[in-house]
């Protein structure tokens, strides 16, 4: 199924893109070179696969879903204690989302639960790829979960769910990382855009779980981030770093609650 995906998009972008690819060596690639190139792609990286293959164009930075408004204020949910419901459908990955959700659970003051009645919660939903709404919107909150998303991509999931933005969005990157215009997929250059988040004062963190790792959105198989220091763990979906859990412990004043 993802074969055929990859073919019906190299057929756009041959259709749209004939003099227009970000690279002349990537103009001059077979279509099994293509095909192969972005199978690994999106194998390697789905939490841009619920981008690349939405249909209404709502999705953001990826995994970052917009509301059908654009306008919904972003805010943290109004309680620590947040309910959840994980789809039937997604009964193979159960285990990963419950560790995904203790694994945010144990260094923070937010806990989940399994939803009884309540109106605002979470819904693990099965999907192409990974991707979730940043913040509290209300309601029946959907969180994406593809075939490939392991439990560090849930987590992030989740943490954007929280509130965090990508670390790689922030408005002092430029210290720290540089961005490649030239290798990035014909469209997705918004994915890279600045944006004006909320830092609380903490420190640029290459080794994030909400940094993108060097070849998000790559059109051909170069790097579209480059970190200005020795990194080896930069776009890392193993743990949460101390960085990642001061910012929820920050936005949910876990000082106060606890």
């Amino acid at each position: 199924m993802l074969h055929l995906l990859l073919t019906a998009l190299l057929f756009a972008e041959s259709a749209t893109n004939v003099d227009s690819s970000p690279l002349r060596e990537a103009e001059k690639a077979s279509p099994d070179d293509w095909i192969s190139r972005k199978t690994h792609y999106m194998e390697s990286i789905p939490e841009t696969l619920h981008e690349l293959m939405s249909e209404n164009n709502t999705a953001l930075e990826g995994d970052v879903e917009l509301p059908s408004d654009r306008n919904a204020v972003e805010n943290i949910w109004p309680t620590l204690e947040i309910p959840y419901e994980i789809s039937p459908e997604l009964a193979g990955q159960k285990d990963a989302i419950l560790s995904a959700m203790a694994m945010l659970s144990r260094p923070t003051c937010v806990s989940f639960h399994k939803r009884t009645s309540e109106t605002d919660y979470l819904l693990f939903n099965v999907s192409t790829g990974c991707g979730s709404y940043v913040g509290f919107i209300g309601g029946e909150q959907p969180v994406f979960i593809g075939p490939e998303c392991t439990m560090g991509i849930i987590a992030h999931e989740i943490l954007h769910a929280l509130g965090l933005h990508h670390e790689h969005t922030r408005a002092d990157r430029g210290k720290y990382i540089t961005i490649l215009p030239k290798n990035i997929m014909k469209g997705m250059e918004v994915n890279f855009d600045v944006q004006d988040r909320q830092t609380f004062d903490l420190s640029y963190d290459l080794s994030s779980i909400m940094h993108y790792g060097s070849g998000v959105f790559s059109a051909n198989g170069l790097p579209t981030i480059l970190a200005k220091k020795r990194v080896k763990d930069m776009g890392q979906r193993v743990k949460l770093t101390n960085t990642d859990i001061m910012k929820v412990r920050l936005l949910y004043s876990c000082d106060v609650h606890e």
